[in-house]
């Protein structure tokens, strides 16, 4: 049986929910070496939702969609966060470092100054489901040492209130329990979030922190807006909000995000994010050159 991290519960109560700004269904594309996906926050939304860059849902049972997965590709100036439901993924970089993430886990990495990785299911069948996301860095950490984390999912925190919802916490903080990974900088929220039918969850938001949510499963209510399964819900950033109000009308699954902006410029070519054209410039010499790690 697996040993979960031990935690103790605040409670927690939003006095005033935000409310939805726009419901999104993302942009289906084809990324790696032919894997589809469901791009949900597109490039269009990262001022709107700094200092997130993307979000990605990735989710088939059949092994032809994503077997192939990610051979080796670069990234800078930036952290990506994969979050596995199901399935395994195996990372590995032209530093030599190594990892495995399987169902419920975390790999947290940030690219910093330049790293070439690639990331590969491991299985010929059965499901492959999670979400990867983007996580601009402040400018003073873009050239910063390259580093990983793999969070097996029982070392991920997680909680039940006694309306029965459900919370993993992979970052930042909810009702008293601190995720995973906590950044100074942007402040990243990161909830994994399971509601039974009827049951309602309230999470405290920050002041001027972006925010947002996807559900996976079932459909959410906010402010008497639904939002059904495979739709992400931008929420205002309307004055005297203190945070936000879900409840599930069925059985739901949802993950909910938000993070402090870093209100700096985005300069992006693919892989790489930087804040000025000319460095985006030189983080292709750079690889080109071999000089990532």
């Amino acid at each position: 049986m697996e040993q979960q991290v031990e935690v103790t519960v605040a409670d927690e109560r939003v006095e005033k929910s935000r409310r939805i700004e726009r419901v999104l269904g993302g942009q289906f594309v084809m990324d790696g070496a032919g894997v589809k996906i469901n791009r949900v926050l597109t490039q269009p939304l990262q001022r709107r939702l700094d200092p997130f860059l993307m979000l990605d849902a990735f989710g088939s049972d059949k092994a032809g969609d994503y077997i192939a997965g990610f051979p080796e590709h670069p990234h800078r100036g930036f952290e990506t966060v994969t979050y596995m439901l199901a399935g395994r993924m195996r990372h590995r970089d032209s530093a030599g470092n190594e990892g495995l993430v399987s169902d419920g886990g975390v790999q947290w990495m940030t690219a910093g100054r330049g790293v070439a990785h690639s990331e590969m299911p491991e299985q010929n069948e059965g499901l492959m489901e999670g979400f990867q996301l983007w996580l601009n860095l402040p400018a003073k950490d873009k050239m910063c040492e390259p580093w990983y984390r793999d969070i097996p999912t029982e070392e991920v925190p997680r909680f039940t209130l006694p309306s029965g919802a459900e919370v993993q916490v992979i970052a930042g903080s909810s009702h008293g329990v601190d995720g995973a990974v906590q950044r100074e900088a942007t402040q990243p929220l990161y909830l994994d979030i399971h509601l039974p039918a009827g049951v309602a969850f309230e999470q405290p938001l920050a002041a001027g922190h972006n925010a947002f949510f996807y559900v996976y499963r079932g459909e959410v209510v906010v402010d008497g807006k639904a939002v059904p399964q495979a739709r992400m819900a931008i929420l205002d950033n309307a004055q005297g909000a203190d945070g936000v109000k879900i409840k599930a009308d069925t059985d739901s699954r949802l993950i909910l995000i938000a993070g402090r902006p870093l209100n700096e410029p985005i300069a992006q070519y693919g892989p790489f994010v930087m804040n000025t054209n000319a460095e985006v410039f030189q983080a292709v010499e750079d690889f080109r050159a071999g000089r990532f790690a």
